[in-house]
């Protein structure tokens, strides 16, 4: 007789108990079959994005082609395994902006990976190197990915406007597309890395020596109507990397910074996202 080892005998007891019963059919679920999970029960249609020399993974919601298309860009994903350790693989075991996504009711909702996220497992990401999701983040040629699929996204949505919506590292991206485009209506972030030269001071760890930095472009985007969420308890990006952001537009801004009391970096966001999206959003033209 084959007895069960003893994780096998932990998974078993687990799901005998009636605390645990929702649980169990997820226990050991990948963050592939996990994102693909939240956005099948969203009603996203998957698929993937040439652009440049990466495929992106795309969720996707469109029921107004023609209306300006919201797009969430996903944080930095699983990049470190520790402190001095490098992940092999950036796809997030948390997908936030996904959730913040899916939590969105808007008419046209398109949820858009970061470069090398969720491709390696499919053998999808042949072009992806190690400082894809280190150093070279928010390289050019990510952001040259990044906007080529934004067109995509908007030539497929028949859109004329985008609204970007980014979390974490997402945020850098926003802001970093938004300076290079004219079609960008608004930009949210979500605890965003708006400097990551001074995020890394902060921390105390390597400067990222091949990415751009949006703070460097905030000026440029200074007429685009803009929020920043930041948490009070975030110790990752703290507040003041926002503030030092708009602080550093011109005046007349077009942005203002709402904090949100007890919200970590990962926490607080998801149970919060449907009032946030009702915050006026400054400068904004009626028609959006």
């Amino acid at each position: 007789m084959n007895f069960p080892n003893l994780r096998q005998q932990i998974l078993l007891l687990l799901c005998l108990m009636p605390a645990t019963l929702s649980g169990c059919a997820s226990f050991d679920v990948g963050p592939h079959e996990n994102s693909d999970k939240i956005a099948a029960t969203s009603g996203f249609h998957k698929d993937y994005l040439s652009a440049g020399t990466f495929e992106l993974l795309t969720y996707s919601r469109i029921t107004s082609p023609g209306s300006p298309v919201t797009v969430y860009i996903e944080g930095d994903g699983s990049s470190w395994l520790s402190r001095h350790r490098l992940s092999p693989d950036p796809t997030p075991h948390n997908p936030i902006a996904l959730k913040l996504a899916a939590l969105d009711q808007g008419a046209n909702i398109v949820y858009l990976a970061r470069p090398c996220q969720y491709v390696l497992k499919e053998g999808k990401g042949q072009s992806c190197l190690p400082l894809h999701w280190s150093t070279g983040r928010f390289a050019e040629e990510i952001i040259a990915a990044m906007d080529a699929a934004c067109t995509d996204i908007k030539k497929a949505a028949g859109a004329s406007e985008l609204h970007l919506v980014g979390y974490s590292g997402g945020g850098a991206i926003a802001v970093l597309l938004a300076a290079r485009r004219d079609d960008i209506a608004s930009i949210r972030t979500v605890a965003g890395n708006l400097d990551h030269a001074e995020v890394n001071r902060f921390h105390g760890v390597s400067p990222l020596t091949e990415s751009l930095n949006p703070i460097d472009v905030s000026r440029a985007t200074s007429a685009v109507p803009q929020l920043h969420f930041v948490g009070d308890d975030d110790t990752i990006v703290p507040p003041e990397i926002a503030h030092h952001f708009l602080d550093r537009q011109n005046p007349g801004v077009c942005g203002k910074i709402i904090h949100l009391p007890q919200a970590t970096h990962t926490r607080g966001w998801e149970a919060a996202w449907p009032e946030l999206l009702r915050v006026p959003m400054p400068c904004m033209r009626q028609n959006n």
